[in-house]
C-alpha cells in the first residue's frame, strides 16, 4: 500500500472536490461507526491505499488528501451494525459508490458479491465476499470548462416545442453521423442532428435518463438491457454508456459540449430525472451505494424496517422526507443547472417525491424547497404527476411554478379520435389548456404539457395500427405494459397492404399531430413520431436496445415529416395557438366577438345540451386573433389572424357551414388532414358558405382579424 498524507479536510461540499492542489473527500453516513476511503490505480482495478477517516462533522465524514488529481478512482467502505430488522445494513466487505460522484468509471459487472447477504440464504445473512472487482469506481474530475460565453436560450413555455428522445436511440442508426460517436452525447450535438432539430422547429430536447444507471441483473441474464435508464445509481454522473470520450471524466466534458452546442443552436436541454428510487431495489437487491452508507436515512422503510415502501414499482422509494436525502436531491439538481447548464427537469413519478409519511402532499418539503430556491425555481420543472401508490394520480394538483405531463389530455384526445361517446365537452377543455385542472390555482395554460404519445406506450404509428400490445420480445409472456391503450387498428392488426386502411391510419396520425400543435399548452412530440416510427406493437420497450426502439432514419415518411414541420411552423408563427392567458368566452372590445366560439356543423353556436350528446363527434372552433390578451416583450399588444378549426371525428363526411360575416368575410384553407398537400380546390371560402369535410378530418381556415 502507498503512503499518503491526510489532512482533516472539510465536511462541505459533499463528494470529491479537487481544488488544484488536492482533493477534499466528504461522505454523509449518519448511522455509521467508521468510514474508509479506498483509492485505486489509474485503471480502477487495484486498490492502492485505504484511509480510515478520523474526522466527522454533523454526520459527515471527511478528509483532505494533498497531491490527489482528477482521474483518481475511489470508493468507500462503511462500517456499522448489520441489523436488517432495524433498517441497518452495513457491510464493509462491499465497496460503495460515492452518492456525490461526478463521474463513475463504468458499469456494474453482475456477481453474487455485489449483494450484502449470501445469495443462497435470505437477506438476514451477512456476506463476507469482497465486491470490489465487480463494482465501478467513483472518479475525481476537474470541473473547469470553457462555455465560450454561450448562454442558455431561456425559451419561455409559450414558445416551447419539446422533443422527447433517447441519447442512444436517436442517433445509433443515423447514416450521416460518424460511426464512432453514434449513440452518444457527441452525436446529439453533431451538425447533422442539430440541423434536423432546427428544421423541425424543436426548441427543447427532453432526454430520457442520463444519470448513471444500472442494467438490471435479470435483464442481463436474458441478454436484454435497461434501455430506458430509470434505474439510477449516480445522481451527479452522466452515464458512461453514452460517452465516446472515455469514462474517467471524459463523459462530463462530452455532456457539457453537447449542451453548449445545443444552446448555441437555440435548443434547450431538459433532463428526465429519477429521484423517486434507486437501482438497489428491495431487501433482496444489491448493495451498491446508499444501502450500505445509510439505509435507514436514504430509504422509506415499513414498520418492520427490514422491508421497503414501494411507491414506484421498483422495490424502493427514496425518502424525500429526510433532510439528508432532500439535500442530495437539491445538490444534484443545482449541479446540473449550474455546472452542466441544463434548462430544466422532468421528474419521473413525481408524486412519490410529494409523499410525507404515506399521503401525497403537494406542498411537501421537496416542493417547498424548490419553490424558494433562487436557482431551481427559475428553470423548467415538469412533473410526471403520478406514482403507483394509493392516491398517486395527481394530475392538476402540483403547485404553481410546475408544469405537468397531462395524462388526461393524452387519454381524451386518443378517445376523441377513435370515436368514443360523450367526448366533446372534455375535448374542449383539453384543447383549451385544461382550465378545469389548472385555472383555479392561478396557473397558466402552459402548466399543461400536452402529449399523445411518450416513451412509455405505443408510438403514434402503432397507436393507429394495433388494438393490442405485442411485448413478447420482452420475455414476460406479454404480461408487461399497459393493456388499455385507447388505440385502434382500423380493421387489421399491424401491417397491412389495404390502401383504404393505410390512408385512414395516415390521416389519423395527422389528426393527432394537428390537435397536439393547435392546442393551448405546451406540445411534446415523441422522437420519431414525425417520421412514422414503429415499435411493432411493443408498448413497453424498456429493455429493447435494438431496432425496436431506435429511430430508423432510412425509412422516414417524408410526407409526414413535411406535414409535421408545417404544423410546428404554423404554431410558432401564430400566437393565437399559444396564449399566455385563458379563454374566457367574453366579448373582445375591438371586434364585439368572443375570444373563442364553439359551433355546430350547421353554423349555429353550441348550446349547453350539445356538449352532452353521445353521437356528437364534430364541431367548429373560432379563435379570435384580437382576443389573445397578451403583450410582447416590449409591451405591444399581440394581435394575430383569426382561425376557424373544424374537427370531424365522425367516420363519414359532414357539411359544415362557416360562421356569419361578423366573424370574417373571406376564409382561406391553410391545412386539411384529408388533403395534406392542399391539392383539392377551392382554398378560399366566403362567410356562411357550406364546406364538405371528409370523415375523421381536421380543416383549418384563417381570415385577417376584423
Amino acid at each position: 500500500m502507498l503512503e499518503i498524507e491526510v489532512y482533516p479536510g472539510s465536511s462541505y461540499p459533499l463528494g470529491a472536490t479537487w481544488d488544484g492542489n488536492g482533493v477534499n473527500f466528504a461522505l454523509f453516513a449518519g448511522n455509521a461507526t467508521a468510514v474508509e476511503l479506498c483509492l485505486f490505480d489509474q485503471d480502477c482495478v487495484h486498490e492502492q491505499v485505504r484511509i480510515k477517516f478520523s474526522e466527522r462533522t454533523s454526520h459527515v465524514w471527511h478528509a483532505y488528501l494533498p497531491g490527489i488529481e482528477p482521474g483518481q478512482c475511489y470508493g468507500y467502505r462503511v462500517y456499522g451494525p448489520f441489523e436488517p430488522h432495524n433498517g441497518l445494513r452495513y457491510n464493509p466487505n462491499k465497496l460503495l459508490i460515492d452518492p456525490y460522484a461526478k463521474a463513475i468509471s463504468g458499469a456494474v459487472e453482475w456477481h453474487d458479491s455485489l449483494f450484502g447477504y449470501n445469495m443462497d440464504e435470505d437477506d438476514l445473512s451477512f456476506s463476507e465476499t469482497d465486491n470490489a472487482p465487480f463494482i465501478p469506481k467513483s472518479v475525481v474530475i476537474n470541473q473547469d470548462y470553457d462555455w465560450e460565453g454561450v448562454k442558455p436560450p431561456g425559451t419561455s413555455y409559450l414558445q416551447s416545442i419539446i422533443y422527447e428522445t433517447h441519447v442512444r436511440g436517436i442517433s445509433i442508426a443515423h447514416p450521416d453521423i460518424p460511426e464512432n460517436i453514434r449513440g452518444t452525447y457527441a452525436a446529439i450535438c453533431h451538425p447533422v442532428m442539430i440541423e434536423y432539430l432546427q428544421s423541425l422547429g424543436i426548441t427543447a430536447i427532453e432526454l430520457m435518463p442520463v444519470h448513471q444507471f444500472i442494467n438490471d441483473r435479470h435483464l442481463a441474464e436474458r441478454n436484454l438491457s435497461n434501455y430506458w435508464g430509470y434505474n439510477t445509481i449516480g445522481f451527479f454522473a452522466p452515464d458512461t454508456k453514452y460517452s465516446s470520450s472515455g469514462v474517467m471524466g471524459g463523459q462530463v466534458k462530452e455532456f457539457k459540449d453537447m449542451v453548449k452546442e445545443l444552446h448555441r443552436a437555440g435548443i434547450e436541454v431538459i433532463l428526465d430525472v429519477v429521484y423517486n428510487h434507486t437501482a438497489e431495489g428491495n431487501q433482496l437487491g444489491p448493495t451498491l451505494s446508499f444501502r450500505g452508507i445509510d439505509n435507514l436515512e436514504y430509504y422509506r422503510l415499513t414498520e418492520d424496517k427490514r422491508y421497503y415502501m414501494d411507491y414506484t414499482g421498483t422495490g424502493n422509494t427514496l425518502n424525500a422526507y429526510y433532510p439528508s436525502v432532500l439535500r442530495l436531491m437539491m445538490d444534484s439538481l443545482r449541479y446540473w443547472v449550474q455546472e452542466m447548464h441544463v434548462d430544466g427537469f422532468r421528474f419521473d413519478l413525481a408524486s412519490a417525491l410529494a409523499r410525507e409519511l404515506n399521503e401525497v402532499n403537494r406542498l411537501g418539503a421537496f416542493f417547498s424547497i424548490i419553490h424558494q430556491d433562487p436557482v431551481l425555481s427559475q428553470v423548467k420543472l415538469i412533473a410526471e404527476p403520478w406514482d403507483v401508490g394509493e392516491g398517486g394520480y395527481q394530475v392538476g394538483n402540483f403547485p404553481p411554478g410546475w408544469a405537468e405531463w397531462n395524462g388526461k389530455y393524452r387519454d381524451c384526445i386518443r378517445d376523441y379520435w377513435r370515436g368514443e361517446d360523450s367526448m366533446l365537452e372534455e375535448f374542449a377543455l383539453r384543447f383549451t389548456g385544461s382550465p378545469d385542472l389548472y385555472q383555479d390555482d392561478n396557473r397558466r395554460p402552459t402548466a399543461s404539457i400536452n402529449f399523445i404519445t411518450a416513451h412509455d406506450g405505443f408510438t403514434l404509428r402503432d397507436l393507429v395500427s394495433y388494438n393490442e400490445k405485442h411485448n413478447e420480445q420482452n420475455g414476460e409472456n406479454n404480461q408487461d405494459g399497459e393493456d388499455h391503450n385507447r388505440s385502434s387498428n382500423y380493421g387489421v392488426e399491424g401491417d397491412t397492404d389495404d390502401p383504404e386502411i393505410l390512408a385512414l391510419r395516415e390521416r389519423q396520425v395527422r389528426n393527432f399531430l394537428t390537435t397536439l400543435f393547435l392546442s393551448q399548452g405546451v406540445p411534446m412530440l415523441l422522437a420519431g413520431d414525425e417520421m412514422g416510427r414503429t415499435q411493432r406493437g411493443n408498448n413497453n420497450a424498456y429493455c429493447q436496445d435494438n431496432e425496436i426502439s431506435w429511430l430508423n432514419w432510412e425509412e422516414t415518411d417524408q410526407e409526414l415529416l413535411t406535414f409535421c414541420r408545417r404544423l410546428i411552423k404554423l404554431r410558432k408563427t401564430h400566437p393565437v395557438f399559444c396564449r399566455r392567458t385563458w379563454f374566457h368566452g367574453e366579448l373582445v372590445r375591438d371586434t364585439g366577438l368572443q375570444d373563442i366560439g364553439w359551433f355546430q356543423p350547421d353554423g349555429t353556436q353550441m348550446s349547453a345540451h350539445n356538449w352532452k350528446e353521445d353521437f356528437a363527434k364534430s364541431l367548429g372552433v373560432y379563435l379570435n386573433g384580437h382576443g389573445i390578451m397578451g403583450r410582447d416583450p416590449i409591451g405591444r399588444r399581440i394581435i394575430d389572424n383569426s382561425f376557424y378549426i373544424i374537427f370531424n371525428a365522425y367516420h363519414g363526411e359532414i357539411k359544415f357551414k362557416l360562421p356569419g360575416l361578423k366573424y370574417g368575410k373571406l376564409w382561406t384553407k391553410v391545412l386539411d388532414t384529408s388533403d395534406p398537400q392542399l391539392k383539392n380546390k377551392p382554398l378560399n371560402f366566403n362567410h356562411g358558405q357550406q364546406i364538405r369535410v371528409e370523415g375523421r378530418t381536421i380543416m383549418l381556415l384563417t381570415t385577417k382579424s376584423q
